[in-house]
């Protein structure tokens, strides 16, 4: 078989590092947050995440999320495309978001045998690592079906857990009914999240920050041996690091730290917790 070069776009929701974005030579489609009479983009310029979150308690009313419009998905799709044998794109789920009809429409004036679009079914490093390791498949293989089979493996092999230091920003975004938050905020329930098939679930519901990341620590130590790790914060890398910490030896020497994406960030507010993890369980397919 023809080795073939193979080059990846997804959206900004993947939370990839930058220094990984360029190695892998990535192209990425913002997302929008909006506030204050004002568009920007989630592309660490318009606006930094930490600079986001530290405003975010001010900002009334709450942010409000937006996909990317077609023509700004072309525009970076058409540049990624260039000098490439075959395009794939990784986006946040279908079910979730308008990310995925703006990727289609972006892509729509490509060659359709030579673009594959993939619904990742999650987003920030559940996504990011789907797209990584597609392209280091890539690089290594140049085989379009090996590529794609490692995404679905490396998909069914990916858990994204969080948990949320408050419910007030899934009350204000609509995400969960305002019954719900403000009775869970009442009792100061902290849910633990599963991020992943299309959907964000509550799959327990604990009375302390504390207890919810040692089930999030139980849940990880429940998926090692571990390939990748992601550490999820919004602005709380101090929090991040002890979970790590939690997570001893099973965690990889080169474990990512994620302050995650203000598209996501405007609906779990400062100071949430998690983790994306890749078993090692992938690579036996």
């Amino acid at each position: 078989m023809t080795s073939k070069k193979i080059r990846f776009v997804t959206d900004s929701t993947c939370d990839l590092p930058p220094d990984l974005i360029e190695k892998h030579h990535i192209g990425v489609v913002p997302c929008f947050v909006n506030f204050g009479g004002q568009s920007y983009a989630d592309n660490g310029i318009d606006i930094t995440r930490e600079d986001f979150y530290t405003r975010l308690p001010d900002i009334h009313p709450s942010p409000k999320t937006a996909a990317p419009p077609p023509a700004v998905a072309e525009k970076v799709i058409h540049e990624t495309f260039e000098g490439t044998d075959h395009l794939v794109i990784l986006t946040a789920p279908a079910r979730l978001s308008a990310i995925y009809n703006s990727m289609r429409l972006g892509a729509s004036k490509l060659p359709q045998d030579r673009v594959t679009l993939v619904d990742s079914l999650t987003v920030t490093m559940g996504l990011g690592w789907q797209v990584l390791i597609a392209a280091e498949v890539a690089e290594a293989t140049g085989d379009l079906d090996k590529v794609l089979d490692a995404i679905k493996r490396v998909r069914d092999n990916q858990k994204t857990y969080a948990i949320l230091a408050t419910m007030r920003y899934l009350q204000s975004s609509g995400r969960i009914s305002w019954a719900a938050a403000s009775i869970g905020a009442l009792l100061q329930i902290k849910p633990v999240l599963k991020v992943g098939d299309s959907e964000v679930a509550a799959i327990s519901r604990v009375r302390t920050f504390k207890r919810a990341v040692e089930e999030i620590v139980t849940l990880t130590k429940a998926e090692a041996p571990l390939d990748r790790l992601a550490i999820l914060h919004t602005n709380n890398l101090e929090g991040a690091h002890e979970l790590k910490e939690h997570l001893g030896e099973i965690a990889p020497s080169d474990t990512i730290f994620t302050n995650v994406t203000t598209v996501i960030g405007t609906h779990v507010g400062p100071g949430a917790l998690g983790v994306a993890t890749v078993s090692e369980r992938w690579k036996q397919g």
